[in-house]
């Protein structure tokens, strides 16, 4: 076990210094732990939400010195029958769910003004996608590859970059496009890894994907929550944000159950259809107001 960074916090009880002493970490073992840790002292009332210090500004979070990230265009491409493309599939859902500690972990650290049931869900979270990527990274111990053998790229932390200035911008893009993104390709991926007779990864998955729902669904919950603190209309709020900080076509097919159990509105799936249509080239209808 690693040194418990926690017990070196000088203001006991300030959630958001554990908070960022977690996402600077960068040793994986010890932000592992340590996540796992936050969350369980959060449980047990050990944090109250006070501090004395307002959140620094957004950078890199902690990761470690591998994977090397690099641009999207620059990731090779590899054949899914082959062992190197096998793991390679495997590592880029766990730098997928490493990602996401830090997202979920930020989303607790910069926003200081939410109920304490919003800290509640997004330490929760962090701690699930934690334990995500364990079981990934087991997977591809066993395959003889670990975290780290293949190049990533940054792309979901940077649309933490861009969403650290307002919390309703970050629950409307990161939960609900980017996570969501991720309940619509999980399926494919299982049939493909199911293809290759990989069933230990397709349960894994499983796993995964079930828990994704209830995150993307806690992004529902507290988009929201502060459209209606703002007076705004959320299912016009959300086509707004897509139109104007997506800047990549939206393409199904959508898991539509899962979304709908995470919270979309028959208008939302509806506008999301028609974003697929005009990103195929195909004629799409007006969606009319409900």
């Amino acid at each position: 076990m690693g040194s418990d960074v926690l017990t070196e916090n000088p203001i006991r009880g300030d959630l958001f210094q554990a908070v960022e002493q977690v996402l600077k970490l960068t040793l994986l073992e010890e932000k592992l732990e340590a996540t796992e840790r936050l969350y369980k002292r959060w449980q047990l009332g050990e944090y109250q939400l006070c501090s004395a210090e307002p959140p620094c500004p957004i950078g890199q979070a902690g990761h470690p010195l591998k994977p090397e990230l690099v641009p999207p265009r620059k990731l090779k491409r590899r054949r899914l029958g082959s062992p190197e493309g096998h793991a390679s599939m495997l590592h880029a859902i766990a730098h997928i769910e490493f990602n996401a500690i830090n997202l979920a972990l930020d989303a607790v650290y910069r926003f200081r003004e939410m109920p304490e049931a919003y800290y509640e869900d997004w330490l929760r979270i962090a701690d699930e996608e934690r334990y995500h990527f364990q079981l990934i990274q087991a997977r591809l111990v066993q395959l003889g590859y670990t975290y780290g053998d293949f190049p990533a790229h940054n792309g979901l932390w940077e649309t933490a970059q861009q969403t650290a200035g307002d919390v309703l911008l970050r629950m409307g893009l990161v939960p609900r496009i980017l996570e969501a993104r991720g309940l619509d390709v999980n399926p494919g991926i299982m049939e493909k890894l199911g293809s290759i007779g990989d069933r230990e990864s397709v349960e894994v998955l499983k796993v995964i994907l079930h828990d994704e729902v209830g995150h993307v669904k806690a992004g529902t919950v507290w988009f929201r929550y502060l459209c209606a603190q703002r007076d705004m209309d959320s299912e016009q709020t959300f086509e707004q944000l897509v139109r104007e900080y997506v800047p990549y076509a939206i393409r199904g097919p959508f898991y539509e159950v899962g979304r709908e159990e995470a919270g979309f509105t028959k208008r939302e799936m509806e506008f999301l259809r028609q974003m697929d249509l005009q990103a195929r080239g195909k004629p799409s209808a007006c969606i009319g107001s409900t």
